[in-house]
């Protein structure tokens, strides 16, 4: 590929050139990093409240958050919905902010049962875009955690951005530091294929570059992309 990829803005006129592009850089990062095995969790109800609790959090601090509620039996719909928020709180403590994300989790229950009656199933079959007009109204569930969702526990083809992928794109060229979330999302739906298993490969892999690689501090000498795409490395 080589050269520097035109920088792309909020009307996403994207070339054919830059289409292969991400492509491109999904399959180097893929080749680098994948299968990730990514979101981490036994049931979907556990990678819904893994979303909820990562928000503003590390992955191992969210992993003490379940285990916790693991321990006591709490990763069921029915019992944890059924479990004063205080106590939800303590057990969450480690994933920080506990009291309003114990009080997000009662919330998305008190969804989950009204329009659900518990059914994972049952939101499976609705579309995509129903059930994240759903997530948005709820109290506490921004567009990436709607997203995580959606993706991770719903299989639905919907691409998360988060704030690894502003980053990592925004040092590649894609994307600018006044990008929204939406403009952003945009940027892989038009470019790649409506996939559930590509949108959570894709995703994975950028979250082990955000992590490992491409950090506030880039070391770009270890990047699988530094040699094959023309980087900015913008802080």
């Amino acid at each position: 590929m080589g050269g520097k990829v035109k920088m792309l803005h909020a009307e996403l006129e994207i070339p054919t050139q830059s289409r292969k592009s991400v492509l491109r850089i999904y399959r180097i990062l893929y080749g680098a990093f994948g299968p990730c095995n990514w979101w981490p969790g036994d049931t979907p109800f556990e990678v819904i409240i893994g979303a909820i609790l990562t928000q503003n959090a590390n992955w191992s601090n969210v992993e003490k958050a379940i285990a916790n509620l693991k321990k006591k039996n709490l990763l069921d719909p029915v019992k944890l919905h059924n479990t004063p928020k205080s106590r939800i709180a303590d057990l969450v403590r480690p994933a920080g902010y506990f009291r309003q994300k114990a009080k997000k989790i009662h919330i998305f229950l008190d969804y989950f049962k009204k329009k659900y009656d518990y059914s994972i199933e049952k939101m499976k079959e609705q579309p995509a875009d129903k059930l994240r007009r759903e997530l948005l109204n709820t109290w506490g569930i921004g567009p990436e955690t709607a997203d995580s969702i959606l993706l991770y526990a719903l299989e639905k083809p919907v691409f998360v951005v988060d704030a690894y992928t502003m980053r990592i794109f925004r040092r590649l060229g894609y994307i600018n530091s006044k990008d929204k979330y939406e403009t952003v999302q945009k940027l892989f739906t038009k470019c790649l294929t409506p996939e559930v298993s590509l949108f959570n490969e894709f995703h994975a892999c950028i979250v082990a570059l955000g992590s490992n690689v491409c950090r506030p501090k880039p070391l770009c000498d270890r990047c699988p992309l530094s040699d094959k795409i023309f980087c900015h490395r913008r802080p």
